[in-house]
Formats: structure tokens, C-alpha cells, sequence
């Protein structure tokens, strides 16, 4: 009892320290065994991608930032061009549209000063004498004078002022134009490079974007193994509490029973190949070995003796135990159905049952252990 009761012990602190592993009751805990290793090394790997994508994701933050700050003082200079460049367009136009009407004016002018100058050639223009002699009095013939005087300075005055205007606005046009042409190139050459520093941002939080839903996938994977480790684990309990169990129900058994062992030894219960030998990994036992065959295989007695478990335990399913006297007995698991009651006798290659993949299974197959005494012994050395 003291023996059993350290053996439990050991194997409840080995439950505790294993790596992951994927599990199999009673010979299925070396499998869980294995899932739990697995688990953990792609804990550990999944941490340090994790870590590694957040490092890329702050590096990409900097630059983000760097290329941001770049873009705004380039976007506020692109601004200040196009406003200026709409001042000049705006400017460009109106001085378009003063010249214009200057060279109308200018040629208003020019038509009328051409139809007077006209009208002087063929009508008879007074002397200074007739105005004299029709004039009323002195000061009538003075006014007279001086109003064909000031037509004619007024005529030549108003086009000479036109012609001036004109000219005057024709300069200031060109030096918009060519004011123009300067900040058109300046504000395209702004634009480029605006343009090349919101793509470069643009890449840059496709790539942020990409990175942190890759971190956020692997932290919920992360989070998932965490919980399959933690499961695992305790299936892995479960499984020891289990196997303590059983081991309990043969000795009661095998206290009470007179079986006589096979005089041929054990035969193989299936006919299949071993995918999963019987030995410790990880810390924990696989306390018998898998044999591959499909759901509905018979199973068959290794050796003649009494049924000592026939029933449903946990992990192991649909699970068979026969003694075979001598302290020495078989289980089977993880069976679609059980063919025998407990107590019952049966002989060396009766079907007991069918195999199947009840409990934890990872796919169909025959879980078939050796006991000595209750305690799991590896079956390839009694087969």
C-alpha cells in the first residue's frame, strides 16, 4: 500500500511538470503526453513570433510616425503653392480680361479719332478768319477756338492713355504668366514628392495592418493551446486518478479469483501494427500499446480467465479488463461495444467485444494493456 500510494505521489508531480502531448487514456496518456509537448513548444514558438511581429509592428510605428510628420510639413507646402497658385490663375485672368478690354478700348478710340478725323477731311473746316466774322464778339470766336483745340488734344490724349494702358497691362500680364509658370513647377515638383510619401505611409500601414492581424491570429492560437495545454493536462490527471483506480479493482479481483494463466501464453487480441508503443514520455506513462484497425474489429481474449472490469471508464471508453490469474491480467479499450459481463469466463481467442474509438481517441485503434499485479507492464514482452 505504501509502495502504491508513492507511486502515486511520483506520478501525480510528473502530470504536473510534463510537456504537452496528445492523449490516450490509461495507454493513451503517453499520447496526451505528447500533445502537451507539442502544445508547449508551440507555445514557446508562437511567444517568440509574437514578440518578434510586435518589434516589427513598433518599428513600423517609427517610421509611420517619421513619414507622418514628412507628409504634414509637405501636405502645408502644397497648400501654400496651390492656394498661390489659384491667386495667379485668379490674377492671370483678370489681367487677361483688362487687356482685352483695353485692346477694345484702344481700338474704340482709335475708330473714333479715325471717323473724326474723317468728318474734319470732307466737311469745311473753318479758318481762323470765318470764325472770327461769324463769331458774335471776340470771346465767342476765343471759345470757339478753344473748343476745336481741346477736341482735337482730347482725341489724341485719350488714345495716346489707351495705348499706354495697354501696354502697361501687357507687361504686367506676362510677368504673371511667368510668375505663373514658376510655381506651376513648384507646386507639381511638391506634389511628387507629397505624393511618394503618402504611398511610402500607405505601405507601411498595409504592412502595420498585415503584421497586427498576424499577431492577433497567433495571440488567439497562443491563447487556444494555452487552454488545450491546460485541458490536457487535466485529462492527463484524470487518466493517473483513473489508472490508480483500476489498478484497485484488479487487485480486489485478483484477491478474490482463481484463475489458472494460460498455458500458451497471450495471443495478439487484433492482427494490426503498433502505432504506439507502450513506455514513459514526457514525464508519464503509456501504459500499454496502440494496434491500428478499424471500428468493428473483434477483440480477442489474450488468454483464457475471468472478466474482472467490463464498463465505461472516462478516457478509456468502452473498457475491458480480464484476469488471468497469478496476478497477471489484460485491458482493452476504447471498444464500440463490449461483449462480456463482469465475472464472466471466458477462453483464449473468444471475442469479447469490438474496437472502436470511444473516450479519448484520436482515431480508431485497440488500446490493449498487460497488468502485473494492477501495475502496466509493456505487452511485447508477454505477446
Amino acid at each position: 500500500m505504501v509502495r502504491r500510494s508513492a507511486f502515486l505521489v511520483a506520478l501525480a508531480v510528473g502530470l504536473l511538470l510534463a510537456a504537452p502531448a496528445a492523449g490516450d487514456n490509461s495507454g493513451k496518456i503517453a499520447t496526451l503526453q505528447a500533445r502537451i509537448a507539442a502544445a508547449r513548444q508551440h507555445e514557446a514558438a508562437l511567444s517568440s513570433q509574437i514578440s518578434s511581429v510586435t518589434s516589427q509592428i513598433r518599428s513600423l510605428e517609427s517610421k509611420v510616425g517619421d513619414v507622418a510628420k514628412r507628409l504634414s510639413v509637405l501636405e502645408r507646402d502644397l497648400a501654400l503653392h496651390q492656394r498661390r497658385l489659384d491667386k495667379l490663375n485668379a490674377l492671370f485672368t483678370f489681367e487677361t480680361q483688362r487687356l482685352n478690354f483695353l485692346r477694345r478700348e484702344y481700338q474704340r478710340v482709335l475708330n473714333l479719332l479715325d471717323r473724326r478725323l474723317i468728318d474734319i477731311y470732307e466737311s469745311h473746316s473753318p479758318s481762323t478768319f470765318e470764325v472770327l466774322l461769324n463769331s458774335k464778339s471776340i470771346q465767342d470766336a476765343l471759345d470757339e477756338l478753344h473748343y476745336l483745340h481741346a477736341i482735337a488734344l482730347q482725341d489724341k490724349t485719350i488714345t495716346h492713355d489707351v495705348a499706354v494702358a495697354r501696354d502697361a497691362m501687357r507687361v504686367v500680364r506676362e510677368k504673371t504668366k511667368k510668375i505663373r509658370v514658376v510655381v506651376v513647377a513648384e507646386t507639381q515638383a511638391v506634389a511628387v514628392r507629397t505624393q511618394q510619401q503618402r504611398d511610402a505611409r500607405d505601405r507601411l500601414l498595409a504592412s502595420q495592418h498585415t503584421l497586427a492581424g498576424a499577431r492577433a491570429r497567433k495571440q488567439h492560437a497562443f491563447t487556444e493551446t494555452k487552454a488545450q495545454e491546460a485541458d490536457l493536462i487535466a485529462e492527463a490527471n484524470t487518466l493517473a486518478a483513473e489508472d490508480a483506480h483500476i489498478r484497485a479493482q484488479l487487485a480486489n479481483a485478483q484477491g478474490s479469483s482463481d484463475t489458472t494463466p494460460s498455458s500458451s501464453g497471450l495471443i495478439w487480441p487484433v492482427n494490426g501494427p503498433v502505432t504506439s508503443p507502450f513506455g514513459y514520455r514526457w514525464g508519464r506513462l503509456h501504459a500499454g500499446i496502440d494496434i491500428g484497425v478499424p471500428i468493428g474489429t473483434p477483440i480477442h481474449a489474450a488468454a483464457a480467465g475471468s472478466v474482472a472490469i467490463a464498463g465505461w471508464v472516462s478516457g478509456y471508453g468502452n473498457y475491458t479488463c480480464i484476469d488471468h490469474g497469478g496476478g497477471l491480467a489484460t485491458c482493452y479499450a476504447h471498444q464500440s461495444s463490449i461483449g462480456v459481463s463482469i465475472g464472466q469466463h471466458v477462453e483464449q481467442g473468444q471475442v469479447i467485444g469490438l474496437t472502436g474509438c470511444t473516450g479519448h481517441c484520436l482515431g480508431p485503434h485497440l488500446h490493449f494493456e498487460v497488468r502485473v499485479n494492477g501495475v502496466p507492464v509493456d505487452p511485447l514482452g508477454y505477446l
